[in-house]
């Protein structure tokens, strides 16, 4: 934060009813995940009031069960996103400057072999655009492995002989959700886990919420970041209609006995054209994700199916030398990304970007809505949520989170 924008409670005295009709928040959070979190951080860092309502634990849903990865998103070249793909780039090099503690480099192999739908030339052609896309950074760039000689190719099949070895970056999820909390609270957000949002409405310019504590809560703006929930809270809570829409998209991954005792991780394309990676993980195992499938509702059961356990695991087996088996899992996970409805013919292929809506443009107290999004981008999507509510909060500080490092992150790597 800069140093000439205190917190709001240190800059006067808070009245003891924030919250109220007479003193209300300027902005309330609908969503305690990551986007949520990094909107109420950074408008708190800013000198807006802020309230945060989570109605499960911080990063309990979609946030936490990612494939722990911030990157550019190699494969969305292939669909021309280039500016999702160089927004993302640069973004996971301001992020690995700023959490040193929970966040750092990873090396990807990417093997390759035979009857593989994409030809090793316009692979090496992607990867030459990937490291300059985002500017070059500190990252190292790209090189070519012969596996005979790496210890990356002692687990893979014999037909596998050459790989691209590129850069990209690891997170720990759940503790970034948190970071982003943690420091939202110290720039004097009041951040509220277990709180449901039951209804809201517009009363005299201003909203009025009340809570599954039976509080009643104003404030000067609403920001929807509920995640797979958005469109129940536009509709069900909120009473509002909106053009846009958000596509349920269940991510399920293995967690198995250590396949490979090095520290790089795996890029391994697929007959169908998806891409499954294959990471170390916490030391003895290996971490092997995400499949894309299409989830119906947001409450139904998130679990990795049967169908999808297969998948990930014929994924694997094409290219490594032992084979894994369902017997070799230990944990499965999965998360429901709700990405922007783009209208995509298959989930794989469904945008990664966010889209940003403020509904009734011109009315007094808006309503911000947050469709899609991806942990990478997760600090400019906040930064452009704030841009979206500027012209509400005249008063509102600069920017400020590029440079500034979460809690605990003030260190060199």
């Amino acid at each position: 934060m800069p140093a000439d924008l205190a917190p709001r409670e240190a800059q006067e005295t808070a009245p003891v009813d924030l919250g109220s009709v007479a003193h209300p928040y300027d902005l309330l959070v609908v969503g305690g995940g990551i986007n949520g979190c990094g909107i109420a951080r950074d408008a708190a860092g800013r000198g807006l009031s802020v309230k945060l309502l989570e109605m499960e634990d911080l990063g309990a849903a979609t946030s936490s069960a990612s494939t722990k990865l911030i990157h550019g998103g190699l494969r969305y070249l292939e669909h021309f996103k280039f500016r999702l793909v160089r927004e993302a780039l640069q973004e996971r090099d301001v992020l690995l400057k700023a959490m040193p503690h929970i966040a750092w480099l990873m090396r990807f192999v990417l093997p390759i072999g035979p009857g593989q739908r994409r030809a090793g030339w316009l692979l090496r052609l992607g990867l030459f655009v990937y490291d300059r896309l985002g500017g070059r950074g500190s990252l190292p760039g790209t090189e070519t492995l012969m596996l005979a000689a790496d210890p990356s190719g002692a687990a893979l099949k014999p037909e596998f002989v050459k790989a691209y070895e590129y850069s990209d970056g690891w997170v720990d999820d759940a503790r970034l959700v948190i970071l982003n909390a943690r420091d939202a609270a110290a720039n004097g957000a009041d951040v509220a886990p277990r709180t449901r949002l039951e209804r809201a409405t517009r009363v005299d310019g201003l909203w009025r919420a009340e809570t599954s504590g039976e509080q009643i809560i104003f404030a000067r703006g609403l920001v929807n970041a509920a995640g797979p929930w958005v469109a129940d809270v536009l509709n069900a809570r909120l009473g509002a209609n909106s053009a846009a829409s958000v596509r349920l998209v269940r991510g399920s991954h293995i967690v198995v006995r250590q396949v490979f005792a090095h520290e790089k991780s795996y890029f391994l394309q697929q007959p169908d054209g998806r891409i499954i990676f294959a990471i170390p993980y916490e030391g003895a195992f290996t971490l092997i994700g995400t499949t894309d499938s299409d989830h119906e509702g947001p409450n139904g059961a998130v679990i990795c199916t049967p169908a999808e356990r297969d998948y990930l695991l014929d994924a694997a087996n094409r290219y490594f030398a032992t084979a894994i088996t369902a017997e070799d899992i230990v944990w499965t996970y999965s998360g429901v990304r709700p990405l922007y409805d783009d209208g995509a013919s298959s989930a794989s292929s469904a945008t990664r970007d966010y889209v940003l809506e403020v509904s009734d443009a011109g009315v007094a107290a808006p309503l911000l809505s947050v469709f899609g999004g991806k942990i990478t981008t997760y600090r400019r999507l906040a930064e452009a949520a704030l841009v979206k509510l500027g012209p509400f909060f005249e008063d509102m500080g600069p920017p400020w989170t590029a440079g500034t490092p979460l809690p605990g992150g003030n260190f060199a790597a």
